[in-house]
């Protein structure tokens, strides 16, 4: 891999980096020990994360440049969330509060949070790349009313950030949506975006409109469009992906400035579309879906509304990232590294990483592009041998993809993982068991070939 090449003003250092990162793509782990193959292999890894040339930024900077490249042309949404990390029942050693989800003294355990943008092909669903990555711990002092400070000085200034990245990464693309959950809900936001960046929000906060009413309001007179099907990921642990049938309003409304908020320099009202996807029968013990959501794409006609929804729904992608970065994957939780300059760096690299295995699971489904996007060119080779003795008699039991293709190695993974090629196509579980698998296969094949040159 060649991500790295000319970064932190050492070769040296860059390589150990790149097999840092490759280590923990191939092994799907964070374990420095496990990653490192070897005893050198571990200290090299150790030395790279604790070097204060390498950082955080200096990596995504490397990680992030091909996806510009490869969105150019095309119509990009840039998926934009945070996920808190946590460790409880550990010393801080310099991480502040992240969350309260566990018990503690004041209801809070020490850790970070990273703020992710994720390139998804609007067209294909398929995710081309990371954008951009910010890793922060917060601060144990108690902040100053969040009224009283400017954009600046806040957190949720990450959004406006991110935005501004995405325009500026994505100047090639065909177009530029950056879309963001109930958080993102931003004044701010939407009267800075940039010129070249369209939005979609979903909306969490009940504002005050131009007449005088509220926002959730403003649907109850309007038209049904039409209707239209949604997927809905997995809420969580246990629940599946399932449809929902949902009626389309739309239609455009006049925000007016929060009252309590600071002016700086923001107009007293925007014009922007809201459009409402309402589930009509929700399955028994499960809310209905319910998305208010202010974009400024297009929006007039049933077509538009639902292409809305439908865009909206591509924010699943950064949560399944963040899924694969967790428990579905990678475990960052469970890592031993507390020192926080060692653990960003590392958390610079998972988060990257679990890009990737994403990218290998989207290959599943047909993807043209090169194998050597996630593998290197020994493990291609082993593909090849393997790619026979995995095929079955039957023509669904045989990989018909192009032979050097991420869909390619994928369907190899795939069938090392446990798939049998039938029902269901395989998930991000199976897909990291492969690998593990696949990785283990293939340096055993490439030390038997380099023993038989040596002969």
């Amino acid at each position: 891999m060649d991500d790295f090449v000319g970064a932190y003003g050492d070769k040296r250092r860059a390589a150990a980096v790149s097999r840092l990162y490759g280590g923990i793509i191939e092994q799907t782990s964070l374990v420095i020990r496990k990653v490192g193959v070897d005893r050198g292999g571990e200290l090299s890894a150790h030395r790279a994360l604790s070097s204060p040339h390498v950082t955080p930024q200096a990596t995504l900077r490397c990680l992030t440049r091909g996806t510009a490249v490869a969105a150019a042309g095309r119509r990009i949404v840039a998926a934009q969330d945070t996920t808190e990390v946590n460790f409880p029942g550990r010393q801080s050693r310099g991480l502040g509060p992240a969350g309260q989800r566990h018990a503690g003294a004041a209801g809070e355990t020490p850790g970070f949070l990273i703020h992710a943008t994720l390139a998804v092909d609007a067209d294909a669903d398929a995710v081309l790349g990371l954008l951009d990555a910010e890793i922060w711990t917060r601060q144990r002092q108690a902040p100053t009313d969040r009224r009283q400070r400017d954009l600046a000085d806040k957190e949720s200034r990450r959004w406006l950030t991110a935005a501004q990245t995405a325009a500026e990464r994505l100047a090639d693309a065909a177009q530029c949506i950056v879309v963001g959950d109930r958080e993102s809900d931003i004044y701010a936001l939407f009267s800075r975006r940039p010129a070249s960046v369209e939005l979609l929000v979903r909306a969490a906060q009940n504002r005050a409109l131009d007449d005088g009413s509220l926002l959730f309001a403003a649907t109850a007179s309007w038209p049904v469009l039409g209707s239209s099907v949604v997927k809905v990921p997995p809420r969580g642990p246990g629940t599946r992906e399932r449809e929902a049938a949902v009626v389309l309003r739309a239609g455009t409304v006049v925000l007016r400035h929060p009252r309590n908020a600071r002016r700086e320099g923001d107009p007293d009202r925007i014009t922007i579309r809201l459009v409402e996807a309402i589930e009509t029968d929700p399955p028994e013990g499960q809310p209905p879906l319910q998305w208010r959501l202010l974009t400024t794409l297009p929006a007039q006609t049933e077509a538009e509304a639902a292409e809305v929804v439908r865009l909206y729904r591509l924010r699943w992608r950064i949560e399944q990232t963040f899924r694969m970065l967790k428990t579905h994957g990678l475990q960052i939780e469970a890592v031993q590294t507390a020192e926080p300059h060692r653990l960003f760096n590392l958390a610079a690299l998972a988060v990257a990483a679990a890009v990737r295995i994403i990218q290998l699971v989207d290959a599943r489904d047909g993807s043209s592009r090169p194998a050597s996007d996630v593998a290197t060119d020994p493990q291609i080779a082993a593909g090849r041998a393997l790619c026979a003795k995995l095929q079955g008699r039957t023509e669904r039991q045989r990989n018909r993809h192009t032979e050097g293709s991420l869909a390619w190695i994928s369907w190899i993974v795939a069938r090392l993982g446990g798939w049998n090629c039938y029902y269901k196509p395989p998930g991000p579980k199976t897909m990291r068991d492969g690998w593990v698998r696949f990785t283990a296969i293939a340096e055993g094949f490439t030390l038997a070939a380099q023993r038989s040159h040596n002969v």
